[in-house]
């Protein structure tokens, strides 16, 4: 096996300002702000009550071209937000490379994405599962999501 060294270059963002590089730069140059009152969840307690969030996002938009990669269509949908994020930011880069991979060549490219903890939306939702329903009602995706 050759030592050949391959880099491809492209951009993928997920931000409250776009879920592509064009558009967050379109909307940075237009001086638009992507801080809002945070709506996911109840910030009433907390003394600030807005943020960056990423209001429009919707991963069965990319439903397609995971589909393309793999046989699993439903694991975008299984993983915590955070991980969805990292999905489409990783498919907007690769298509933004110019790179065409058919589903034949796919096991020769590939992203790592990687996380110490895991995403705190699903360790909260799952954290009242516990304390309202018990042990045996907490997923068992609740780490590997």
């Amino acid at each position: 096996m050759s030592k050949r060294r391959v880099v491809i270059t492209g951009m993928g963002v997920v931000t409250s300002l776009g879920e592509t590089a064009d558009e967050m730069w379109d909307n940075l140059c237009a001086g638009k702000s992507g801080i809002r009152h945070v709506t996911r969840f109840d910030m009433s307690t907390y003394p600030v009550r807005f943020g960056a969030e990423c209001t429009n996002f919707d991963i069965t938009r990319y439903a397609g071209e995971v589909a393309r990669y793999t046989d699993d269509k439903l694991q975008p949908r299984r993983l915590d937000r955070f991980g969805q994020f990292g999905i489409a930011a990783a498919l907007t880069a690769w298509k933004d490379s110019g790179i065409e991979v058919t589903k034949e060549d796919s096991h020769r490219c590939g992203v790592i994405i990687g996380s110490g903890i895991g995403g705190i939306e699903t360790l909260e939702e799952q954290n009242k599962v516990l304390l309202s329903r018990g042990v045996t009602r907490v997923s068992p995706f609740t780490v590997p999501r």
